[in-house]
């Protein structure tokens, strides 16, 4: 993404907030994990959005009310150089750099933010500080966000503290032209490591093996790293359905489930595909992959703008239930939950799980991109996958942008034999 996509999705975002108003959001910084190890550094994502900095440690200071056509009142605080620092963890961005990736034409050491940010807020000009407060649990401990905010609390009783995040969720529900292109580019490499997991499947070989394949492939063209933790597994461990071991053995008849994602340019995939160890499909597995490859096919023709996000995921449910009682798997709709154990859809971006602007009412609009995942899991069969894709909304439909994966009956074995 170049400067333009990133001063435009701030400009945006500043224009949504109240006049007299600051803005911050932070890079975030790695954990530590044992000893004197950290975990490998992710930058925020609503950072990344923002700005395209890839620096632990920043933070972006913006001043809100500022109509799109206004020159932009930001300031970007970046660590200060640090030679020593620097020999043993790699090098920081500098300004130049980060102004040229940013667009941010103010830039300042980290040092001077705490100061920066006290001068404006005792100054009593501005009454409201906007930041990202967003935990997935409540036990989780407080980010720099919920720190920052508990300290101007408490030093400047007068100021109001709002979320960011809806304003942000709302700018990332719809991909611009070039997201949707570096997804797109994000499939193909996708496509590359799916297929290698598939020609090197056969009975006897490891998960870890299979995983170590689709690494190999990804980042052999290009990609540095998975867009999310892989879940690759055989036979019994299908049934976990978000299973990160790696310590299965595929066994002659047993099915293999995938779902793997890839990043290009911060935008990511999210990608399911099964399929047997041996490359042919058996009787059972045939008629369950063909009901959920029938209900995908059926989505792919029906989703279309103005549709209600929740139609997504509840016909799923009604098409695939159709195909399980036609092959008499089930009985009534009471058992629809024994063979489907997840929702349909979720968004994805600069997310595998992205963080939208999203309600069950939400009428789908042209530039959401989300997935369409139909699971079936038959225990008593030791049956379980899922046939997951990336659907794009267009003006007058969708389309699938992960329709070159292999993904019909003859398509897998073709490739796997």
């Amino acid at each position: 993404m170049d400067k333009n996509f990133h001063k435009t999705n701030r400009q945006a975002l500043y224009s949504r907030l109240e006049e007299d108003s600051l803005a911050i959001v932070s890079s975030g910084s790695a954990p530590r994990k044992s000893a004197d190890e950290y975990y490998y550094y992710f930058a925020d994502r609503s950072f990344m959005y923002l700005t395209g900095i890839d620096q632990s440690d920043a933070t972006l200071l913006g001043f809100g009310g500022k109509s799109p056509d206004e020159k932009l009142d930001e300031t970007l605080y970046i660590p200060p150089p640090d030679a020593m620092l620097e020999r043993w963890n790699g090098e920081r961005v500098k300004a130049d750099k980060a102004e040229d990736i940013s667009g941010i034409n103010d830039i300042k050491y980290t040092q001077d933010f705490d100061p920066r940010l006290d001068l404006a807020l005792g100054t009593g000009k501005y009454t409201t500080v906007y930041l990202p407060l967003f935990k997935y649990t409540r036990d989780e401990p407080d980010s720099r966000e919920y720190r920052l905010a508990k300290y101007i609390q408490d030093r400047f009783p007068h100021i109001t503290i709002k979320d960011l995040m809806p304003h942000i969720k709302a700018l990332r529900l719809i991909k611009k032209p070039c997201e949707i292109e570096a997804i797109k580019k994000a499939e193909a490499i996708t496509r590359k490591g799916i297929i290698a997991m598939m020609q090197a499947a056969k009975p006897g070989i490891s998960e870890l093996e299979l995983r170590a394949e689709f690494l190999y492939a990804i980042m052999k063209n290009g990609a540095p790293t998975p867009a999310a933790p892989p879940i690759i597994s055989a036979g019994v461990n299908n049934f976990c359905i978000h299973y990160h071991d790696h310590k299965g053995i595929a066994q002659d008849g047993d099915f293999i489930l995938n779902d793997v994602g890839v990043p290009y340019k911060n935008l990511v995939t999210d990608v399911s595909r099964g399929w047997p160890v041996n490359g042919r499909f058996s009787d059972k597995q045939r008629q369950l992959y063909q009901c959920a490859y029938e209900t995908s096919e059926h989505m792919f023709k029906l989703i279309k703008p103005g549709m209600p996000m929740k139609d997504v995921d509840g016909i799923i449910r009604q098409v695939n239930y159709q195909h399980l009682k036609d092959i008499g798997l089930c009985k009534s709709w009471d058992d629809i939950g024994t063979y489907m154990w997840h929702g349909g859809a979720h968004h994805v971006g600069f997310d595998v799980h992205d963080v939208v602007a999203i309600t069950p009412d939400t009428p789908l609009a042209p530039g959401m991109v989300f997935c369409v995942d139909i699971g079936i899991y038959v225990e008593e069969w030791g049956i379980g996958f899922r046939l997951e894709d990336n659907c794009l909304v267009t003006e007058t439909g969708c389309e699938n942008l992960s329709k070159d994966i292999p993904r019909t009956i003859e398509e897998i074995e073709a490739v796997m034999n």
